[in-house]
């Protein structure tokens, strides 16, 4: 159990330092007139990643389920799998990707690196972690409910994007649930 406790610490960590690098591309995209849309969702998205991580530790300590070496192992391997897809969208974005819908006027559609072959590689990563990571530990309930909340959210948070990168299109005042972990496709 307490390799698995240090295993969310790290992806918490990982989490931090993804909020540190869209900080600094948010002052980057914000220098060129970046646009902001989408902005009263993030906040839902901040807390359904969180809860993810506090269920993984919760559920995984109350249920103590035994550790099934071919699962753990197995999903281990894809939160490992997404966290390289994540950081490889990360760097095809460079200073244009962010948490936050921003899209800076002008520039083209990126279509290099994963987004050659998906309009959102990001959310391949997300999903596949938010299901792997409980996994790793048996918290099949967390892997649920996280699955179910976050495909709501990427519904939303997916069309928020795509309107966004439309060329030419003003954008809207936020309106319930209307924010980007990249603007790229």
């Amino acid at each position: 159990m307490i390799w698995y406790a240090v295993l969310l610490m790290a992806v918490a960590a990982e989490r931090v330092v993804e909020l540190l690098v869209a900080r600094r591309n948010a002052r980057w995209s914000l220098a060129r007139g970046a646009v902001e849309t989408g902005r009263r969702h993030y906040p839902a998205m901040v807390a359904l990643h969180t809860a993810l991580l506090a269920g993984c530790l919760g559920e995984s300590w109350a249920a103590d389920r035994p550790f099934d070496a071919v699962l753990g192992w197995t999903m281990t391997g894809v939160v490992a799998a997404a966290q390289a897809l994540r950081w490889w969208c990360i760097r095809t974005l460079g200073p244009r990707w962010n948490t936050r819908v921003l899209v800076v006027p002008g520039l083209p559609l990126v279509s290099g690196g994963p987004y050659r072959w998906m309009s959102h590689p990001n959310y391949v990563a997300v999903v596949a972690e938010g299901l792997a990571l409980p996994l790793v530990r048996g918290a099949w309930l967390t892997a649920l409910l996280f699955g179910v909340l976050n495909a709501g959210l990427l519904t939303v948070r997916i069309r928020c994007e795509n309107q966004a990168l439309v060329p030419g299109r003003t954008p809207d005042v936020p309106g319930p649930l209307s924010g980007t972990a990249g603007a790229g496709r």
